[in-house]
């Protein structure tokens, strides 16, 4: 945790917060170990970050007064269309994508997607919270992705992709006929990454059609869950 999260509902009017969750606290009292007078660096989700001093602490209350000092680096220009990966990688995906700072994603069904995924407990709206968060702690940053969830592929790429991607370029991870991979750039980017084995041509075609091209990140291949960080660092300035 290299930042102590909070939500506004948190900060009092006189810009104090009482930390007594189990988790957080427990982080505090076990690694920070703070003493009266001490600072902790602290953000508001999707806000400003700034200082708090440690007004009492205990084992199980922290008594924070905080100041904000700064803004959260923004997200990058980047959404993220997601075949959804099997579950046991999707903690570990939705914190990477989170501590790169990606700004929406789109978990989206494929032929190659077993329906079982969809019933994982790691899709239930608390548990994607609570890994982007602890994705934020460690980038030290406070804006939280939006997540979107499309059960069908079909009608998802034909009818709502167009304007969720907006104008921004459109590139899909794909050997096929594929281009060589972007230089990084602040550019606005919907990046398509598929499943463990790929998208299926038919649905690399439907992605065409909408405007995506398809790029190589070289000979190799990589887990979904190395491919998203690695093209995310070749195609953004992090």
């Amino acid at each position: 945790m290299n930042i102590l999260l909070f939500n506004a509902s948190e900060l009092s009017h006189t810009r104090q917060i009482i930390i007594n969750d189990l988790r957080r606290q427990t982080h505090l009292a076990k690694v920070i170990k703070p003493i009266i007078g001490d600072t902790i660096r602290v953000g508001q989700i999707n806000g400003a970050i700034g200082l708090a001093k440690v007004i009492s602490h205990t084992p199980l209350e922290t008594h924070l007064e905080v100041v904000f000092n700064q803004a959260s680096p923004a997200p990058l220009a980047l959404k993220l269309l997601l075949a959804i990966p099997r579950p046991k990688m999707m903690r570990r995906i939705l914190q990477t994508c989170a501590t790169l700072g990606v700004s929406e994603i789109t978990l989206l069904n494929s032929a190659k997607v077993e329906k079982s995924y969809w019933q994982t407990p790691i899709l239930q709206p608390q548990s994607i919270y609570d890994n982007l968060i602890l994705g934020l702690e460690q980038a030290g940053t406070t804006q939280l992705p939006l997540v979107h969830k499309a059960q069908l592929f079909k009608p998802y790429v034909e009818d709502k992709l167009d304007q969720w991607a907006g104008q921004s370029r459109r590139l899909v991870a794909h050997p096929r006929d594929a281009h060589q991979c972007p230089t990084a750039n602040q550019q606005a980017t919907t990046l398509a990454i598929g499943p463990e084995g790929g998208f299926t041509e038919y649905e690399v075609d439907k992605l065409i059609q909408q405007g995506f091209t398809p790029f190589s990140l070289g000979p190799r291949i990589m887990r979904v869950e190395t491919a998203i960080p690695v093209a995310i660092s070749r195609l953004c300035t992090l």
